[in-house]
C-alpha cells in the first residue's frame, strides 16, 4: 500500500488498539509515519529499539520488599507509566531484535502487559521493520508473534512523497527531478553491491546537502554518497540548467512570457512556479501564472494547474482562467 493509505490505515487501528506491524523496505518512511500521525492527533509516541534490549529489559529489575518478604519487579523507565494519557509505543526494526528479545515481547504486545507493569489504556502498540528480502540482519519472526499483529506492508509512491515534500520544503529541483523520474525517489536493489542507494531518506539528505551550500568540487561526492554516483551524476545534470531559468518574481509579476524549451528546464520551473504559491498569494499573481501557462507546453501547463487544484487553490474567480480552459480544458483529466 502506498505511504499516505498506510497512515489511514494505522491511524484507524491505533484508535482501536489493535496491534500492528508494518512493513517496508529501507528508507521509505516507516518512522516517520508513525511520528507524524502522534504529531497529528497531539499524543505521545515511544520509540524503543528492541534490538537494544536484553530478553529481561522488558519485564524490569526485581528487588525484595520487606514489608511482605516477597520480590517485586520494577517496570522498566522506558515504558509509558500513565503520566500521559494517549499515545503510540512504537517498536521500531522489531525484527532485528533477537528471538528471546521478541519472545518477551509477546505478552505486552497481546495482552497489553508483561510481568507486574500495564500498558495504559490510551496507548496503541505498533511495529515496524524490514522484510527478509531487503538483505538487512533481521530474524525471522516466529508465528506465534506474526499473529499477535495486523500486518500492513508499505511501497515508496512519487505522488505521494511529493505532497509531503511541498510541505515539507524540501529544494525545488529535488521534487521536481523525482516528478521527472519517479524511479528515482526508491532505487534499492537488492543485487547490488553498492552501498549509498536512493530512498525517501537519503533524498532528504540530498535536500540538507543543497541547502548547506557546499563548494562546487563537494557536490558530487557528497550527494553520490547519499544516493548512488548514477543517480547523483543525472540529479546534477538535471539541476545544471537552473541557472537559465525566468525570474519567478518576474513571472508571477506578469513582466515576462518567456518560457525555456528544455524538458528538465521546464520541470523546474513549474515545480518552482507552483511551490511558490500558497493561501497568502495575492490573486493577481496567480492569474498572471495562469497567463504565463499558456506559453507551456500542454503537459506542463497541465502539471501546474494539477498541482494547484490538489493544494485547494481557487482558479476559477481569475480573469485568465477562461482561457486557460479554452486552450487546455481537453488534456485535464
Amino acid at each position: 500500500m502506498n505511504p499516505l493509505s498506510a497512515k489511514r490505515a494505522i491511524a484507524h487501528l491505533t484508535k482501536r488498539k489493535v496491534p500492528i506491524f508494518l512493513w517496508g523496505p529501507p528508507g521509505i518512511g516507516k518512522s516517520s509515519i508513525i511520528a507524524q500521525i502522534a504529531k497529528e492527533t497531539n499524543i505521545a509516541c515511544i520509540d524503543l529499539r528492541l534490538s537494544l534490549l536484553d530478553p529481561t529489559d522488558l519485564r524490569g529489575i526485581p528487588f525484595f520488599n520487606a514489608n511482605d518478604n516477597s520480590a517485586v519487579w520494577a517496570p522498566a523507565s522506558f515504558l509509558p507509566d500513565g503520566s500521559q494519557k494517549e499515545g503510540i509505543l512504537f517498536l521500531d526494526e522489531l525484527n532485528t531484535a533477537a528471538p528471546m528479545v521478541q519472545a518477551s515481547a509477546y505478552q505486552l504486545i497481546l495482552d497489553r502487559k508483561i510481568g507486574e507493569y500495564t500498558l495504559p489504556d490510551g496507548w496503541s502498540i505498533v511495529a515496524a521493520g524490514n522484510r527478509e528480502s531487503d538483505r538487512g540482519v533481521v530474524f525471522r519472526m516466529a508465528s506465534p508473534l506474526a499473529n499477535r499483529f495486523v500486518h500492513l506492508e508499505m511501497e515508496a509512491n512519487p505522488d505521494d512523497w511529493k505532497t509531503w515534500a511541498i510541505k515539507a520544503r524540501i529544494h525545488p529541483t529535488i521534487i521536481a527531478f523525482i516528478s521527472y523520474r519517479p524511479d528515482a525517489l526508491f532505487a534499492f536493489n537488492t543485487q547490488n553491491d553498492e552501498k549509498a542507494f536512493a530512498t525517501p531518506r537519503t533524498w532528504e539528505y540530498v535536500n540538507e546537502i543543497l541547502m548547506s551550500e557546499p563548494d562546487d568540487d563537494l557536490l558530487l561526492t557528497m550527494i553520490k554518497g547519499s544516493i548512488g554516483e548514477e543517480l547523483a551524476s543525472s540529479f546534477l545534470g538535471f539541476k545544471s540548467v537552473e541557472q537559465s531559468l525566468p525570474s519567478i518574481d518576474d513571472i508571477l509579476e506578469g513582466k515576462t512570457t518567456e518560457a525555456p524549451k528544455d524538458t528538465s528546464a521546464l520541470h523546474i520551473l513549474c515545480t518552482a512556479l507552483t511551490i511558490r504559491i500558497d493561501d497568502e498569494t495575492r490573486a493577481k499573481e496567480i492569474n498572471n501564472l495562469i497567463l504565463y501557462t499558456l506559453n507551456l507546453p500542454g503537459e506542463f501547463a497541465v502539471m501546474v494547474i494539477q498541482d494547484l487544484r490538489e493544494r485547494k487553490i481557487e482558479l476559477d474567480y481569475l480573469s485568465n482562467w477562461p482561457l486557460w480552459m479554452k486552450k487546455f480544458n481537453n488534456l485535464l483529466h
